[in-house]
């Protein structure tokens, strides 16, 4: 029979997304990233789950600011880059090649630095998906806050490497922004103008946009492709993360 991981997506703070996976053979549930540490927990108690594990991808406050109170109320375990310590104790430091585990499910710890510096992500193989924090999002990718421009697309890489079919669960709601300068950065792409519409009528409904999946990232976000001989061509770079960083800094200005 196989595993079932329940996910639970709800809106956090202005424009971020919290994220709830629970385990129902063992009980155990894993918190995503903590923006709001009581919305966290006014959501599990909601769900009748109580939260065991806190998994955090990175130490921005909108990511791990809510760890001391979900810690608090829960005695939940941290797992953590060790950069995450600015906000908060850790329980155990994870980097690039650990696994972590909830019940019988296992992630795969994924270093995807370049937003921030630490920044991992959390692939679960077996229910077929990860969170990726904001190391890449529907149509774009996380503003290189610390990281450089190879490490950055080392990362992306990474993320390309994964199953074609891996849901990816993205931690803001900017898919129409990133929509945006996407047709600006590749206004040929016959699937990006699709994907475009479908998001203009989700957003229409309020419908959330997240999560995507990688194929169709694959096919569509610029940043993603920037191995792509058409916007090497057009946005210049000898090799894809001088391609990457052109797009980016673009991006940063659009």
């Amino acid at each position: 029979m196989a595993m079932t991981l329940q996910i639970h997506q709800f809106p956090c703070l202005s424009d971020n997304y919290g994220f709830l996976i629970h385990d129902p053979a063992s009980g155990q549930t894993a918190a995503i990233d903590t923006p709001d540490g009581k919305e966290y927990l006014r959501q599990a108690e909601a769900k009748g789950w109580t939260i065991t594990h806190i998994w955090n991808t990175h130490w921005h406050p909108d990511h791990a600011g809510g760890n001391k109170d979900i810690a608090a109320a829960t005695g939940a375990t941290i797992i953590a880059p060790k950069e995450v310590e600015k906000l908060s104790e850790i329980d155990q430091v994870v980097a690039h090649g650990d696994t972590v585990s909830l019940g019988d499910f296992r992630a795969d710890v994924i270093d995807v630095s370049g937003h921030t510096n630490g920044h991992i992500a959390f692939h679960l193989s077996q229910a077929g998906v990860a969170f990726v924090g904001d190391a890449v999002f529907a149509l774009g990718c996380g503003r290189m806050f610390e990281g450089e421009p190879k490490q950055f697309w080392d990362s992306l890489s990474r993320i390309k490497a994964l199953p074609a079919s891996t849901t990816l669960y993205c931690a803001h709601e900017y898919t129409q922004a990133n929509a945006k300068f996407a047709l600006h950065a590749d206004p040929d792409n016959g699937a990006l103008k699709t994907y475009c519409d479908d998001i203009d009528s989700k957003r229409a409904r309020k419908e959330p946009t997240v999560p995507t999946v990688l194929q169709r990232e694959l096919a569509t976000n610029p940043f993603l492709r920037a191995d792509d001989p058409v916007l090497m061509a057009k946005w210049g770079g000898s090799e894809p993360h001088e391609t990457f960083a052109a797009l980016r800094a673009a991006k940063d200005n659009f």
